[in-house]
């Protein structure tokens, strides 16, 4: 067994990996409690997670920053949204014993201009990460828009890495996320985080447009981290769908029919990533992977945390 030390020692690493455009690295992604999480029970909640975790093979954490999207998806939320607790200040105050770098999410419309301002300053660049998201809608006029946090970002720290998002689901409408992602990284990303990747050949269709519009530009591509978890029940399904993700019918028709759709969906998820990540080898893309549960069920959760432990075994070999 690896010890949290030695991993740790090898995890520090993640931001030069980034930095130098090299992949083949692990995450897990986590979202905070809700707010309505009574005090006294988020460093019980967070000493539950590490120590869920702390057995993985990972190169860092990924905390995310829920907003509430419904201006984007004007049909019924499947499962109500609850504000969470703000994920830079639950990595502050209660996971600071996780010793691998943490990629903290910033909902960048959520917040007043100083307040985030004051965030990036004061971010040490060794141990933390960031993936900028502009608003749920193109409609919305939020305090900050996503250009303005982006250059707040090279002005205050431009050591701070930043991530962007990719959605391979909207290069397979619209054909043109390849350009989307080149064109975040001319405003200084790094590195690039998707939605849960259930259409294998979305994701292949993105990753090959990607890299050979950078090969005609004279550009290296930067790392791609594809986003993978499970699907215990046909209402996580449903909430997936609501998210803007795409489920093709096959899978939805083997989870359906399942005796065990959890399994089911495990073995699927695991088989579509080792795919994936050979696929991008070969074509020289460098990637990373990142575990996430979509449901708060425990089940689902554990079936996460199983599904990184496989990852990382067939990344490691």
């Amino acid at each position: 067994m690896i010890e949290f030390g030695d991993r740790y020692r090898r995890a520090v690493d993640l931001g030069t990996r980034i930095s130098t455009s090299q992949g083949d690295f692990l995450l897990f992604a986590i979202t905070p409690p809700r707010q309505s999480t009574p005090a006294e029970r988020l460093p019980e909640i967070a000493q539950a997670t590490i120590n869920r975790l702390i057995h993985l093979d990972l190169d860092g954490l990924v905390l995310y920053d829920i907003d509430d999207e419904s201006s984007r998806n004007p049909v019924e939320r499947p499962f109500p949204f609850t504000p969470t607790v703000d994920p830079a200040e639950y990595r502050a105050d209660h996971l600071q014993p996780w010793q691998t770098p943490v990629i903290v999410y910033r909902a960048v419309g959520k917040y007043q201009r100083e307040d985030l301002r004051r965030w990036i300053a004061e971010q040490d660049p060794l141990n933390t990460l960031t993936v900028m998201v502009g608003a749920a809608s193109s409609g919305a006029t939020p305090a900050v828009s996503l250009a303005d946090a982006q250059t707040m970002r090279a002005d205050l720290n431009p050591e701070l890495l930043l991530g962007g998002v990719a959605i391979p689901e909207r290069h397979r409408r619209r054909e043109n996320e390849h350009l989307r992602l080149i064109a975040k990284q001319e405003a200084g990303c790094r590195f690039f985080v998707t939605q849960v990747v259930y259409d294998l050949h979305a994701a292949k269709n993105l990753v090959s447009d990607y890299r050979y519009e950078c090969q005609a530009r004279g550009l290296g591509p930067v790392p791609i981290v594809f986003t993978f978890s499970v699907c215990g029940s046909m209402k996580t399904l449903e909430f997936l769908r609501w998210l803007g993700i795409d489920v093709p019918r096959w899978i939805e028709n083997d989870l359906r029919h399942s005796t065990n759709p959890l399994a089911a969906s495990s073995e699927q998820a695991a088989t579509t990533a080792v795919e994936l990540f050979e696929y991008c080898r070969r074509l020289g893309v460098p990637f990373g992977l990142n575990v996430e549960s979509v449901s708060i069920r425990r089940e689902e959760i554990d079936a996460s945390v199983e599904l990184a432990a496989q990852l990382a075994a067939h990344l490691r070999l």
